[in-house]
């Protein structure tokens, strides 16, 4: 089947959704609407912003769709009117109702940064980062009633070196391992000619949602843990620890670091409402 005959339904949020939508319209195929959270307010004055996904398709001229509750009836009717092909999820944001799932003739897809069973749920990058685990992919499966649940449809391994990066450079790789995957086994999946794999769920590990005070570090603690914390958290929430200064505790965000013959090196840090600076210079002031 042609790529630009086949109609999907996209829901994502951030950039990374946005890397999927690229590779899919680039690919030639029609991207009918796209799903993503609503607009909320951001930044230090709290201005309403669209998520990275709203700006996409308003810049394509896709039709966007940002429902505070996925179960209204007016909503689902409306994506039953599209009469996609197949929906496609990365990174939207909410657990989207088995009757949303399988409205398209071919079910919903979803792009999943992990090898699955290994780290279902939100923070399979992260979680991969922090457990020091250099054995990680992208997995795409068919969407079901239960979170990463379904069955496998494809898998790739991804390896990035050097280790352990950001996790913004591993998840950087992994979605753009998933999309092209994603491009590849697509029109083989809306004719039927792909099997389904059910997943080992004996085998499968679960990931912890990220709270902004799992960033604290101990300076005393293991130096490699310390910075395996650092390159994980790098985008959010960050690493941090405190210090004293004039009777006040003071918040420092670790912002860049190596790790050197078994000593965690420390090299940029931003102090609470200052600059990015060198480290050495946060300790002389």
């Amino acid at each position: 089947m042609e790529n630009k005959k086949i109609k999907i339904g996209f829901f994502g949020t951030p950039d990374y959704a946005v890397m999927t939508l690229d590779t899919l319209y680039q690919a030639g195929f029609e991207i009918a609407f796209v799903v993503t959270m609503p607009d909320r307010p951001q930044g230090r004055k709290m201005l309403l912003t669209p998520p990275p996904a709203k700006v996409w398709a308003e810049q394509h001229k896709v039709p966007v769709l940002q429902p505070e509750k996925l179960r209204d009836p007016s909503f689902i009717d409306s994506l039953k009117k599209y009469e996609c092909d197949v929906f496609i999820v990365i990174a939207y944001g909410k657990i989207i109702p088995e009757e949303i799932l399988n409205i398209p003739k071919s079910k919903s897809l979803n792009i999943h940064g992990s090898l699955l069973p290994k780290y279902r749920g939100s923070c399979p990058i992260e979680t991969a980062i922090l457990a020091d685990d250099k054995n990680t992919g992208v997995t795409i499966i068919r969407m079901d009633s239960e979170m990463d649940h379904g069955p496998i449809i494809a898998m790739k391994g991804v390896i990035v070196e050097p280790w352990p990066p950001h996790a913004e450079v591993l998840g950087s790789e992994i979605v753009k391992t998933g999309s092209n995957l994603l491009v590849s086994i697509l029109p083989d999946w809306i004719a039927g000619k792909l099997p389904e794999i059910e997943q080992d769920h004996s085998q499968a590990t679960f990931t912890e949602k990220i709270k902004k005070e799992d960033g604290l570090i101990d300076l005393n603690d293991d130096p490699y843990k310390n910075y395996l914390k650092i390159q994980a958290y790098h985008g959010w929430p960050s690493a941090f620890f405190f210090i004293e200064k004039d009777g006040k505790k003071i918040r420092i965000k670790i912002s860049q670091a190596s790790f050197k013959d078994g000593k965690l090196l420390i090299e940029k840090v931003v102090p609470e409402g200052k600059s990015e600076m060198d480290y050495s210079d946060l300790i002389i002031a």
